[in-house]
């Protein structure tokens, strides 16, 4: 290999990367390349290091007490906490016949010594190296989209008129400024906006008088999103909202608008189609064909390093559209808003992201009989089965009496579910807790969960019996920090749900639940905590990095996966990158942490 080949690959490895190409030609000048046939002891606690190994190729199993606790392949590096520390518990052994790059120990410590980036990597506490393998392993993938901000992008000038504005003044100074829509400012009603659409209804079509004042056409009110905010925070409040026009802020003053034909050709996604399409969509068969395209969606997202809340988000918000839509060609357009559909269970907290079991349910005004509703629901379920997102096995669905009732019956199976605890009182209070309204009166659950908190409060036993079940699920971590593997499963993996994302999901559920959080997105239940003291930011920033960790190793095996998604939950370690297992480790360490914060917090030592 000659030397630019040799300076090519090593600035191609992480954390190489992070040096100069001075250093890096440096580097190469000092290097040596070595051979080691399989079974060679190369690093125990008797036999120190003088060199950082850079694997070409081969492989070297790192052992604990016997234990296999990590593995090492090309392009991976070790081990510099030996070179750093000058002592080790374990013993590394080439696996496979080993050729690799030899740096001398000096010239490693007087690099991390003198290359700041470079020795930080190895000196960082957990979230900054969570942060910066992840930065890493996104670096080659992000698009500019998600790395750009509304003040990056094209903005239309602002026509802003006083509400008493005649319509004809108006459109002059629209004409004059060349904009494509009228702010209006109102003493009562904020800023409203006039759109084409507006002066074509009311003015063209039904007549209005051009020197009528421009508030008697305006739509209010004005849905803006700050400059410093995300082009995808855009998308989904244009999605959100199905609006075509954003007005854009800085510091609470309004700089110009932006349009959803000019944040498209950022996305290559379509996902902003799908929102419109789902919309404008006549019948369930129409919905069925924009349905095919959203795991398309996904995986785009997916592969280009967009976070999995982001995406998560993104699918939940066209979800709701599609769950609306359903909802109004079910349902009479006199019944619609008597009564709150809403969602449980990922759903609920906006973390669902291919189609899982439905989880929703129907609350109807105290006016009305839910026998009248059922029909309606059962139609409801089966489109939405049809649909693919696929039924619940407990039954958890609108057409269920259980799950559709009026306002007092609810009420009153709290109450019941409250007196009579059990597994599965348990759980019915969980989803009720991570419910979410879809479309109809919002009312209806907001004054449902204000019962539930209310009978909840003082009941600290209960909820002590409700965070137990975090602790339900062995975290898959040996006592030396290796993998322990599910011999039970198809083939021998780790089951990403029980071992640690339901840990975290239902424990920050139960403290949410105990201290009156309203939001039901487990990430902002835990920066909610945090603003309340529960625990500090640190270990906050740890519970949302060790989330994102183990929801995201959790798509991409539910991406490789079809035959079901609860074999998606199965990782096998060998099968990934290093850096991965790194993350995996790191996020069921800070879960065993959480686990024991759970036990202190609510005394589980002693509930029964």
């Amino acid at each position: 290999m000659s030397i630019y080949d040799q300076q090519k690959l090593l600035a191609s490895l992480h954390p190489f990367d992070l040096l100069g190409k001075a250093s890096i030609q440096k580097l190469t000048q000092h290097m040596d390349i070595a051979y080691y046939p399989k079974e060679t002891l190369l690093i125990s606690p008797t036999i120190g290091s003088d060199h950082l190994y850079i694997i070409i190729k081969g492989c070297v199993y790192e052992r604990l007490n016997d234990e296999l606790h990590n593995v090492y392949n090309e392009g991976d590096s070790f081990d510099a906490n030996v070179l750093i520390y000058d002592k080790t518990e374990s013993t590394y052994v080439v696996q496979e016949d080993l050729i690799c790059y030899l740096l001398p120990k000096e010239i490693f410590l007087n690099l991390i010594q003198d290359e700041k980036p470079f020795g930080a990597f190895f000196m960082k506490d957990f979230i900054a190296k969570h942060q910066s393998l992840k930065a890493h392993q996104q670096q080659h993938d992000l698009t500019p989209f998600i790395m750009t901000r509304v003040e990056n992008i094209f903005l239309h000038p602002v026509c802003m008129v006083d509400e008493t504005t005649s319509i004809h003044n108006a459109l002059l100074k629209m004409r004059e400024l060349h904009a494509t829509a009228i702010l209006v400012s109102s003493n009562t009603q904020g800023y409203g906006i006039i759109t084409d659409a507006d002066l074509r209804e009311k003015v063209l079509i039904e007549g209005m008088e051009i020197h009528a004042p421009v508030k008697t056409i305006a739509t209010f009110p004005l849905i803006s999103i700050d400059s410093a905010e995300f082009l995808f925070n855009a998308l989904l409040v244009f999605i959100k909202h199905g609006i075509k026009r954003l007005a854009i802020t800085h510091e609470d003053e309004i700089i110009g608008l932006l349009e959803q034909r000019d944040l498209l050709s950022h996305f290559a996604n379509h996902s902003h189609l799908v929102a419109i399409q789902v919309e404008k969509a006549k019948n369930i068969d129409e919905l069925s064909k924009i349905q095919q395209n959203q795991r398309y969606m996904v995986e785009s997202l997916h592969a280009k390093g967009v976070k999995v809340r982001y995406i998560a988000k993104l699918v939940n918000e066209i979800n709701a559209k599609v769950f609306t839509k359903v909802y109004t060609l079910c349902v009479p357009e006199a019944y619609q808003d008597k009564a709150a559909l809403i969602v449980m269970g990922s759903q609920g907290r906006q973390e669902q992201i291919l189609h899982t079991d439905q989880d929703n349910a129907l609350i109807i005004d105290n006016s009305l009989s839910a026998e009248e509703y059922l029909p309606w629901m059962q139609t409801f379920n089966e489109s939405l089965i049809s649909l693919g997102f696929p039924p619940c096995p407990g039954q958890i669905m609108a057409n269920n009496p259980q799950w559709c009732q009026n306002l007092s019956g609810y009420k009153n199976a709290i109450d019941d579910w409250i007196e009579h605890i059990n597994e599965e009182t348990f759980q019915k209070l969980c989803i009720i807790a991570d419910a979410q309204i879809i479309c109809g009166d919002a009312k209806l659950l907001s004054t449902l969960k204000a019962h539930m908190q209310h009978s909840l409060n003082g009941h600290n036993d209960l909820l002590s019996h409700m965070a137990k079940a975090a602790l339900s699920f062995e975290t898959p971590l040996s006592l030396f920090s290796g993998f322990v593997l599910d011999k039970g499963a198809k083939s021998p993996g780790i089951d990403l749900k029980k071992g640690g994302v339901f840990a975290l999901v239902h424990g920050i559920r139960i403290l949410a639940l105990e201290k009156g959080i309203e939001t039901t997105n487990t990430v902002s239940r835990i920066k909610a905590l945090s603003d309340m003291g529960i625990f500090d930011q640190t270990f906050a920033t740890e519970l949302i990095e060790s989330f994102d960790t183990l929801t995201s190793i959790r798509l991409k095996g539910m991406l490789e996966h079809q035959e079901g998604l609860n074999e998606a939950n199965y990782v096998d370690p060998s099968n990934l990158e290093k850096f991965e297992r790194d993350l995996l480790k790191d996020s069921f360490k800070v879960v065993n942490t959480f686990k024991k914060f759970l036990t202190y917090h609510f005394n589980l030592n002693m509930v029964m």
